[in-house]
């Protein structure tokens, strides 16, 4: 999921655009991509456009945003877009472990009612101080939880922090990396506001990825060929990847345990890395099966 592509819930002619995009996966918002004043008519467009299930062919994973459970859209929501062929619901301002389990037992009526068979995970925002602070925690809340998504805009702008300071940014994303890795999930990135700032874009999302973060949000189909180009493994460490591998195996034969490799010193972490990369040119056919 190397980009995800955020498309308002209000906004039905952008559905199957979305849907015909390069993006990995497509995030339908019901929350700030929607006015207050539209809530309830655009969860009634995305509902009957789930219930169509056309989603099911796109091959994208499917997400949608839901409006936070402190509101009185929280329920409506899950209950109108829990069907076949979502495969994520993205929860904003999580507050607690119990908050995140309350809403794992919201999904599962939905799920229930509208005959899902395939359950759905959460991607949890990290977007406030409470949250970052309690990462871990939430991430282990339930085994439902697939991933933290870093939420810059609302956890800085309220506290005047400069949504463009590069020490916190990279603060704040080495901590949810960090907690992603220790409850055994992945790490999302956020979005980035400014359209026109293509190479800002790329930058933020080059950070992302030298921190382990496995893709970033798009809010403009402009931005998801850079997403897509800079979470794709490069012709270099696919080859250095593949290295590596052949080395383990005759390395293993020997009983050998640590070795070089162009140079570099490998062992465990280093060749469950290069395994890692092998995996992901493969699956996006970059390597033969």
């Amino acid at each position: 999921m190397k980009s995800k592509l955020f498309v308002p819930g209000s906004r039905a002619e952008l559905f199957a655009k979305s849907l015909a995009s390069a993006a990995d996966a497509v995030s339908f918002d019901l929350e700030d991509a929607v006015a207050e004043s539209r809530k309830d008519e655009a969860r009634g467009i995305l509902g009957e456009f789930l219930r169509a299930g056309g989603v099911v062919a796109s091959g994208q994973t499917i997400i949608v945003r839901v409006n936070a459970m402190d509101t009185p859209h929280f329920e409506a929501d899950v209950r109108c877009v829990v069907h076949p062929g979502v495969d994520v619901l993205n929860l904003p301002k999580p507050e607690s472990a119990d908050h995140v389990r309350a809403a794992v037992a919201s999904i599962e009526r939905a799920e229930r009612a509208n005959r899902v068979a395939v359950p759905v995970g959460l991607l949890l925002n990290i977007e406030t101080p409470g949250a970052l602070r309690t990462a871990v925690e939430l991430a282990r809340s339930h085994p439902r939880v697939v991933g933290l998504q870093l939420g810059l805009g609302d956890l800085f702008e309220p506290l005047g922090i400069s949504r463009r300071e590069p020490s916190a940014i990279r603060q704040a994303m080495f901590a949810v990396r960090m907690a992603a890795a220790e409850a055994g999930v992945y790490a999302y990135d956020g979005a980035f506001a400014d359209i026109r700032d293509i190479e800002g874009f790329r930058a933020e999302a080059e950070l992302a990825r030298d921190l382990g973060f496995l893709g970033k949000t798009c809010i403009h189909p402009s931005q998801v060929a850079i997403a897509n180009d800079v979470f794709r493994p490069t012709e270099a460490e696919i080859a250095h990847a593949l290295k590596v591998v052949e080395a383990t195996r005759e390395a293993d034969a020997q009983g050998v345990g640590a070795y070089v490799v162009d140079g570099r010193m490998i062992d465990l972490p280093f060749v469950l890395r290069a395994r890692a990369i092998v995996a992901s040119a493969r699956g996006l056919g970059l390597l033969p099966p």
